[in-house]
This record gives C-alpha cells, structure tokens and sequence, in this order.
C-alpha cells in the first residue's frame, strides 16, 4: 500500500531531527513524508534544508494555518491522491524500525479496519502476573499486571471507575488511559492517541480536523478518533512501537491547559454521547471533581507547586464555563 506520512511540528528542530533519524532506518519507508512546521523562528527549516531524507515535503505556514489541527488539514491538502494509508506522528516521538511495516500488516489484517494506533514502549508499565483479578490496587488483563495510579485507584473507590477495557469511552466519558501490554496483539478500542494514529484514506477524504481545536489541540486526536468509527474499527497495535519524549517546546501554559482538560474533555464525551443520561452526567462531573482535587493537592506535593496551581486553577475555571458556555460540537 502506498503510505503517507505527516508530523506537524512548532518550535522542535532537535526533536524532529532524532525523529527523522528513527524513520530513516525503517524497514519499510514511507511514499512520502511531509514536515507542516508552524514555528516562528528559521531553526526547523535551516535544519531540514541541511539534510538530504528521501521523498520529504517541506512546508512552513504562517499565521493562518498555525496550530496542530490547521497544520494537519494543511498536510491532508497537500497529500499524494494515491496515498491509502496517512499517518501522524508527535515530533517528540522516537519509532522503533519496524513500526511502519506493523501498522500496515494491522490494516492489512482486516479490511474493516480504518484506524490503527501504536504504543509508547518507554510509558509502557504493564508486566507478566498470575493474578486471575484485578484489585482496586493492580488492574489485570491477559496475564499482565499494572499498578493502579493514585486517580484510578481513587476512582475505584468511589465507584467511578470504567467498566470498559482500556481505550474505549464509557457513557460517562473517561475511561481507561493505559493502553495495553506488548502482547503483540490488535485491540480494538474508541480513541487512538495522536502520537501515532494511522488512518485509511477514505477516513482523511471524508473527515477533516475540527477547528474547534485550535492552537494546542489537546484531545483533538480523541474527537478524530471517534468520527473515524463512522467508517469502521480503530485498533491499538502493539506491535508498533516507538518512544514518546513529551518535549516540553510548545505547549501551554498550566493554566490554559487545565482549562482545555475539562472544556475540550465535555466537548469529546458529547461527540460520542450527545445526550447522556443523568446517572452518566453525575459520573462525569464527579469525576472531574475528583481529578481537579487530586491536582490541588498537588499544590503541596509536587515539585512544580506553582505548575501544579495553576493547573487546578484551569480545570476550575473550565469546569464552572461549562454552566454558562459549553461548547458547541462541529
């Protein structure tokens, strides 16, 4: 299959590079690659024009088509006809030399298939277990363990916790973020993680990038995710792996971001459950509730206490937004 593959990047010249170096090595190469960069300064494109990588796109936008989800339709705009198969990368991600090759045999596996995501070897916690039962302290799945985080392991306290496996969103939206272990397996779930989705072309012709998700685009990725669902089954494929490095360039500040968390969180729970139920409402504001008081009490456990505040700050500004102004699904 022809493939294509797009990185959005702003502000990351030495990421980009390490990620371009891993693609370099691939056992099976992309058709073409194509760098959207939206940074202000020349050091992304005097970096690229120093290299010679074959079958590379540059293009650097300015102001009008600067932010993730604009850099991505920028980049759909600018594919090959013939690509079947787009994929997105972070640019702070680092892929394993046949991450290629195993995302193709995932949609080569079942036509259904319109959307596979790969896994963050370096973020990845689960180990080998003979526990038959997960505990409100270890969850379990297919003869791996992984300890419960201090969110999850309140949440099953409180009867808050998905039912769901992870990857898919429950009726009150969040479910489980762990992903899955190195089983070499295809799971099929809801949300893929924009660090690395890969999408059928008759998903990218028919679905663009919603511009409610300008600038940093936090969950951007989920709301895709669940408008490719119209069109068949997204999966987790572990055997396409990478590392994920959270390259502190570009982001937000605290505040902004924990705003995002909970308007951007309601605006994603809505796209999949437009008209939820009441217990699901109750879940989902408890749950927010719970989330946001974790973070204040970070305030005085973190190492970033500032960070940690203003975060919390956002999250409650986001979270009472929502009675007056909810955001309006595109």
């Amino acid at each position: 299959m022809m493939f294509s593959l797009i990185v959005c990047t702003y502000q990351r010249a030495e990421a980009l590079n390490r990620l371009l170096a891993s693609v370099a090595i691939q056992t099976t190469y992309p058709d073409e690659i194509l760098i959207i960069d939206g940074s202000k300064d020349l050091e992304t494109q005097q970096s690229i024009s120093s290299q010679t990588i074959s079958n590379l796109k540059y293009f650097k936008v300015d102001d009008n088509d600067r932010g993730l989800t604009l850099q991505r339709n920028f980049g759909i705009e600018k594919l090959n006809p013939k690509s079947e198969i787009v994929c997105f990368l972070d640019d702070d991600v680092v892929l394993e030399p046949d991450y290629f090759k195993a995302v193709l045999e995932a949609f080569d596996s079942d036509l259904d298939i319109v959307g596979v995501g790969g896994v963050a070897i370096n973020e990845n916690l689960w180990k080998p277990s003979n526990r038959n039962h997960s505990t409100d302290k270890v969850y379990v799945f297919e003869g791996f363990e992984r300890n419960e985080s201090q969110r999850f392991y309140l949440r099953n306290k409180l009867g808050l916790q998905s039912q769901e496996l992870p990857g898919i969103m429950p009726d009150f939206s969040h479910g489980r973020t762990y992903g899955y272990p190195l089983t070499g397996k295809n799971y099929e779930v809801d949300l893929l993680i924009g660090m690395s989705m890969n999408f059928r072309s008759k998903v990218i012709d028919a679905e663009k990038f919603s511009l409610y998700f300008d600038g940093y685009g936090l969950y951007e990725d989920a709301d895709y995710s669940l408008r490719a669902l119209n069109y068949g089954k997204n999966v987790i494929c572990t055997s396409a792996r990478l590392e994920h490095h959270h390259d502190p360039s570009g982001r937000p500040d605290l505040y902004k971001y924990g705003k995002m968390v909970l308007r951007n969180g309601w605006y994603v729970w809505r796209v999949k459950y437009p008209n939820p139920n009441l217990k699901a409402r109750f879940k989902w504001n408890a749950t927010a509730l719970l989330l946001t008081l974790i973070r204040v009490t970070n305030v005085l456990t973190a190492v970033d206490k500032k960070g940690a505040f203003n975060e919390a700050a956002g999250r409650v500004a986001g979270w009472w937004s929502l009675l007056f102004n909810k955001p309006k699904p595109q």
